[in-house]
């Protein structure tokens, strides 16, 4: 799904360390923690990911543009070794599905919008894009995971007090803005746009690290279950 030259910006990095950070003022509260498994599975989505892309990328052809061409070239019928994305596909579903398990500090309609998300990564692993351009089905799995992970964000915010400040609902709203904006700009580059492949690496990649981020939040605050 990308090129070695690109990288997460260091000024989004900053910001999620800040907020994790921020929360672990907040005092702790009675009832049930994130595990450290869905630490770990919410962690492992966006590592597996990007490595997933980087490696796949490189075995490709000089042909593909990292830059211009989608992830899910690497994983179609047209991409070289495209068992290695279709797997790293298969395993961030499935994180996502853990992830989901864990996360008993946010509510459960959170939950299942994660659950939702894995399930449409999982979908693009199993309807690989032709070699003559993506299908209906793939399409169609690639606009839910997209739109899913985009407002997730706001189903994770939290009413009342305490709150730790990247739960809070003014929080939760700016995060889903920017995530819907990153989607935005991935649509408009599949309109026959030249960064698409870019515009997705972006979004995917900072997406990804959110439902970690949620996840360490809750472990440090001792949060315990959202409203059902």
């Amino acid at each position: 799904m990308s090129t070695p030259a690109l990288h997460r910006p260091p000024s989004a990095l900053s910001s999620l360390h800040g907020l994790v950070s921020s929360s672990a003022a907040w005092p702790l509260r009675s009832g049930h923690t994130v595990p450290r498994w869905a630490i770990a599975s919410a962690g492992l989505a966006p590592v597996v990911g990007t490595a997933g892309y980087l490696v796949a990328g490189t075995l490709q052809p000089t042909s593909y543009s990292p830059v211009r061409d989608t992830v899910s070239v690497l994983a179609g019928y047209a991409g070289t070794d495209r068992w290695l994305m279709t797997s790293a596909l298969f395993l961030v579903g499935g994180c996502y599905l853990l992830t989901a398990a864990g996360l008993a500090g946010i509510r459960r309609s959170a939950r299942i919008l994660l659950v939702v998300a894995g399930v449409a990564v999982i979908g693009i692993a199993t309807s690989p894009e032709p070699a003559a351009g993506p299908t209906v089905r793939h399409l169609a799995w690639t606009v839910l995971g997209a739109v899913t992970i985009a407002v997730w964000p706001l189903f994770t915010a939290r009413r009342g007090s305490p709150r730790p400040l990247l739960l809070s609902v003014r929080g939760s709203i700016a995060v889903t803005i920017v995530f819907i904006g990153l989607v935005c700009w991935f649509l408009a580059e599949a309109q026959g746009g030249s960064m698409l492949g870019l515009a997705e690496r972006v979004a995917t990649s900072i997406e990804a690290m959110w439902p970690f981020a949620v996840a360490l939040t809750l472990r440090r605050t001792g949060s315990g279950r959202g409203s059902q």
